[in-house]
């Protein structure tokens, strides 16, 4: 079985799916005021990036524990209409050239995951209409109908990638080498090696510089 996998922002996706979440609250006719509390916590840890003191896939997992946690309590229904609510403009904005890769490998019977450090149930909304066999995300804990903010959220970035993707096969039999991924940023490095067909997508220079070097495809 032949795999097509899919990273979402910069790829499916052509933006940052954090900023957008960020001027969501922002406007939020109920939630807006939750936003300078939040956005004051997040300076500490975004600083500390830009300083250099504090790795980059650290300050990601953090920025969205502090997002999560500015919706504590939130029911479960409530955040599911949070997300889906704040989803429906991206359907239009996805990138149409990896939307019709993505259609393509699903036309030639490939098994198609999209996988993702942005909320589970975002990408859940904005790909509805995919046909993705497996959405991998960084699931939002519910405890007793409620958000909970107690037990850490699980940031699916980097090897963590890897490790989802293979729990999610386990018990195929995969053709790696004519499997094909899909990536924008360094830290999509490790799912790109998996396959014999990597394709950078609008890469940033850090893996510009290595698809060029190893010579794989780059889609602009």
């Amino acid at each position: 079985m032949r795999v097509a996998i899919f990273d979402f922002d910069g790829t499916l996706y052509p933006q940052e799916t954090f900023k957008l979440m960020m001027n969501y609250m922002k406007k939020h006719p109920i939630h807006s005021s939750k936003y300078q509390p939040f956005y004051r916590a997040l300076m500490k840890p975004y600083l500390a990036y830009k300083l250099k003191l504090y790795p980059e896939n650290k300050m990601k997992a953090k920025s969205m524990q502090l997002y999560l946690n500015a919706l504590k309590d939130m029911p479960q229904q409530e955040i599911e209409n949070y997300f889906k609510d704040m989803s429906k403009e991206m359907h239009n904005e996805l990138n149409f050239k990896v939307v019709d890769r993505l259609k393509k490998h699903l036309k030639e019977g490939d098994h198609v995951l999209l996988v993702s450090g942005a909320f589970t149930q975002m990408l859940h909304e904005v790909t509805r209409d995919l046909a993705i066999h497996e959405v991998i995300g960084t699931q939002i804990p519910i405890k007793n109908g409620t958000v909970d903010t107690d037990n850490a959220i699980y940031h699916i970035q980097g090897e963590r990638k890897n490790e989802k993707i293979e729990q999610a096969l386990q018990g195929f039999d995969i053709d790696w080498e004519n499997s094909s991924a899909y990536g924008d940023s360094i830290s999509d490095i490790t799912v790109l090696e998996l396959v014999g067909n990597p394709v950078a997508v609008r890469p940033e220079s850090r893996l510009q510089a290595i698809a060029e070097e190893r010579k794989w495809e780059i889609l602009w």
